[in-house]
């Protein structure tokens, strides 16, 4: 009987499936979910197996010509979550299967150059581009087409190689490179005779003193561990060399293997001192009954996800250990995905201490290696849970029982390049298909989401008190801390002209006193908001991007855009009118800290933005720099709104609260209200207790008051009423057009023609709930060098309509629910 394999190509134009032959040689070990090597085209491609029939309905197809991995790659669940995506998201359904194989082993077809023939000295025949290409060839030798846009950025060679190829100059060879990662192997030695045999040879390992010595060392070193050990710790402990071991293997007194090791970035924690109890704390009657609403689910009573409506400090987190632990006595796995996991290392810590051993980490800052060890051991049922930041999602765990988004309002979940995705949409549908419990938690959770827990669509589970993980249960219960909001306006009025108002300086100093911690927020990075010209009112922008430079003094002054990374030197004279006038106005993190230093020159600072974090382990770093006090005031951007509990802050700053406000977008305030909510929510989480200090030029806004009083609900009742006056979600749905081009001229003229056509199609098909924002262009319109105008599409089910229509998007960036119109 004849097989065939429906396969997903690795490739992100591929929006259909193909059907392929499975050969003899693999049947029986080729199933749904492999990664396997096709032919493609005149490439070679990996793809995925969907499915097998026995049926093509290809006449004539191609045959897989190989496995690339004996076990799946893709789990059941995963399959229908790329099919889902792929519709759901109108993206190629290759574009989704790029998301799910970790980085390393997802390979895409290249081509390789080479002379065919020997070549003149003097290339005057050949186009500048093509004498660029010939001379890296001959200087070189074979280039894969990745090695050349190495040489060639910015710059489009490979038609002018092509070029080359068809006049018979260079030879064109696609292939599949192999995998850029591998499981990891080390040597290792352990005893192979009873100790007594090895006692008995001790005395003639060798035949000068020192060769005896070093391996009577190692020897002895053995016979003390009763498992294999790596040979770099004998080499250290004994002073031996392999070829001292090797003598030893031979005369069969030891054993030396070559012994697989897993990359895990978290096998350093077990030698910390400072984990959290792994003892599970009590839950309150409100935690309590968050729990058993996880349950319901876990047993299948309950199909809807849940959403855990709780306020900062309500013991969230200990809910989500409780229901990973009662998983894991299920024999069921765990996916706990946060915002940004170098932001939650407490989070990770706390899971660490309760599943030694059983952890896993996700993200993007890991090695390749680390990441792929974490998928296999994921894969093959090692861990019980997995925690991770949006990729997280695809790890294949094969027994998944429960996933959980922390903060699930956080714009990190949402993917803004192409293939576009909403990971919180998407943690849905694979809880659905794999048949586990689904927890959405946060202390703001995005009105639309509450709208439909409201209606149905969720469970909606809520948590209102705060309380202290260090108190006895009988006096656990914290209150949320004070806001003092602090109208701007006035101090100008009253002379005072500093950064800080005189009660936030005043409650800085009285902090300090106490032997506290402050934390100050301020929603921008740098030193500056901009820098322009006082005489000609000139603003130095990005080439790129028409966006205004920011100046950075960290290492020396640099004017750098936070769009692109395009950086220069801060110009003496202005590039318009020769003014030497030159200013910095607006505030930046760096302003603030030299602020805190000149006002507490006691006051040990540190910083936390995008400028201090760049490397490695920099947010942990700084995290347990503060936790253990060897800093008493934080200053920082939007990483301080994450899920950090520190009992010694008493104090939180916030230096500017209107950042954002006027932005032209319908889900600016919102993302406001969500930004300093969580902020606040930073202070007073111990029974020393806190305040709150809000810095503000319109306090009267209606999410600087409801931020002030922590009035989620009142909030929500006001964005409710003004998205349904306006029509946007929860009430409807939009999708996001997009078409970029490097001439203004192309941008507009293809947006004004799309509109044209949505429009002719609207009226046709006679959609009167259908209808078009724009086309405009976008805020920042112009970014890398590109113009961008977008179209809106507002509709019940904006992806029905489009999908009717894809050949009209050709070119074009489709995103469906977007958080941002900018």
């Amino acid at each position: 009987m004849t097989l065939f394999a429906e396969i997903a190509v690795h490739a992100h134009f591929a929006r259909e499936t193909y059907h392929y032959r499975v050969p003899p040689e693999l049947e029986g070990k080729a199933d749904a979910g492999h990664l396997v090597r096709v032919p493609f085209g005149k490439q070679i491609a990996q793809g995925v197996i969907l499915r097998l029939s026995e049926e093509s309905p290809i006449a004539d197809t191609r045959d897989i010509l190989n496995l690339l991995d004996p076990q799946p790659v893709l789990t059941s669940a995963h399959i229908a979550l790329v099919e889902w995506m792929a519709e759901s998201t109108l993206s190629p359904i290759g574009a989704v299967i790029s998301l799910m194989l970790p980085i390393g082993i997802g390979q895409r077809a290249t081509t390789r150059y080479e002379l065919r023939r020997s070549l003149p000295s003097a290339l005057d025949e050949f186009s500048a581009t093509q004498k660029r290409i010939l001379t890296l060839l001959r200087r070189r030798g074979a280039l894969t087409s990745r090695q050349i846009d190495r040489h060639f950025r910015n710059v489009d060679w490979r038609n002018s190689a092509q070029a080359l190829v068809r006049r018979g100059i260079l030879s064109a060879e696609s292939f599949l490179p192999p995998p850029r990662v591998r499981p990891k192997y080390v040597r290792t030695a352990e005893l192979a005779v009873p100790p007594e045999e090895a006692e008995a040879a001790l005395p003639s390992l060798g035949t000068t003193p020192a060769t005896q010595a070093r391996r009577a060392a190692a020897l002895r070193l053995l016979m003390r561990e009763p498992d294999a050990i790596q040979v770099s710790w004998i080499y250290a402990e004994s002073g031996c060399s392999l070829s001292d071991l090797q003598i030893l293997a031979e005369r069969g007194l030891i054993l030396l293997r070559e012994t697989e090791i897993w990359r895990d970035p978290l096998a350093r924690l077990s030698f910390s001192e400072n984990l959290p109890s792994k003892t599970p704390l009590s839950l309150t009657p409100a935690q309590r009954r968050a729990f058993d609403a996880i349950l319901a689910a876990m047993n299948g009573d309950s199909p809807q996800p849940i959403l855990l409506h709780g306020v900062t400090g309500s013991g969230k987190t200990e809910v989500y250990l409780h229901a990973a632990a009662e998983a894991a006595r299920r024999g069921k796995q765990s996916l706990i995905l946060v915002p940004e996991i170098a932001l939650t290392p407490q989070m990770v810590r706390r899971f660490f201490a309760r599943f030694p051993g059983e952890v896993g980490l996700v993200h993007s800052k890991l090695s390749e290696g680390e990441r792929y060890d974490t998928w296999r051991r994921a894969r093959a049922g090692r861990l019980k849970v997995v925690i991770g930041a949006r990729s997280a999602l695809f790890t294949p765990l094969p027994a998944l029982g429960l996933i959980v988004l922390d903060e699930f309002h956080d714009s990190s979940y949402h993917q803004t390049e192409p293939p576009f995705y909403d990971a919180v949409r998407a943690a849905e549908a694979l809880a659905h298909f794999a048949g586990a419990a689904c927890v959405f938690g946060s202390a703001t959770p995005p009105v639309a989401y509450r709208y439909h827990a409201e209606r149905g669509a969720f469970r909606l589970v809520t948590l209102k008190e705060r309380i202290s993980a260090e108190s006895p249960d009988s006096a656990r219960r914290l209150t949320l801390p004070p806001v003092q909001v602090v109208d701007m306006r006035e101090e100008l009025k009253a002379g005072n002209r500093h950064i800080f108002s005189r009660a936030l300086q005043e409650s800085i100093a009285e902090v300090l006193s106490r032997g506290e911690q402050a934390i100050l927020y301020l929603n921008r990075r740098g030193s500056a908001t901009y820098v322009f010209c006082r005489e000609c009112g000139y603003t130095l922008k990005c080439p790129k991007c028409d966006s205004p430079l920011t100046l950075h003094t960290t290492g020396g002054e640099r004017l750098l855009c936070h769009r692109c990374g395009y950086t220069r030197h801060v110009p003496k004279i202005c590039p318009q009118c020769g003014s030497s006038h030159i200013r910095a106005y607006g505030l930046g993190s760096e302003q603030v800290e030299r602020e805190v230093s000149r006002l507490f020159p006691q006051a040990r600072t540190l910083r936390w933005d995008w400028e201090t974090t760049r490397r490695k382990n920099a947010h942990e770093i700084i995290l347990s720099h503060f936790a253990s006090h060897r800093a008493d005031v934080l200053i920082g951007t939007q990483m301080l709104a994450k899920g950090l509990d520190l009992p010694l802050v008493t104090l939180v700053g916030m230096v500017l609260a209107d950042v954002g406000l006027a932005l032209p977008d319908p889900f600016a305030e919102e993302r406001v209200f969500q930004l300093l909510m969580q902020v606040a929510g930073r202070a007073g989480r111990s029974k020393r207790g806190g305040r709150v200090i809000l810095q503000t030029f319109q306090p009267e806004h209606p999410a600087i008051r409801f931020a002030s009083l922590h009035d989620y609900e009142g909030f929500y009742a006001r964005e409710m009423a003004y998205r349904q006056e306006l029509g946007y979600p929860p009430f409807t749905r939009l999708a996001r057009l997009e078409f970029r081009s490097p001439r203004s001229s192309e941008a507009e003229s293809a947006a004004l023609r799309l509109a044209d056509v949505l429009r002719a199609h609207i009226a046709k098909e006679r959609r009167v709930e259908t209808s078009l924002i724009g086309p405009a262009p976008c805020f920042f319109s112009r970014v890398g060098g590109e113009y961008r105008w977008q179209v809106v599409v507002r509709a019940p089910k904006p992806e029905e309509f489009l999908r009717a229509h894809l050949d009209a998007l050709e070119g074009w960036r489709v995103e469906l629910d977007p958080i941002s119109l900018l």
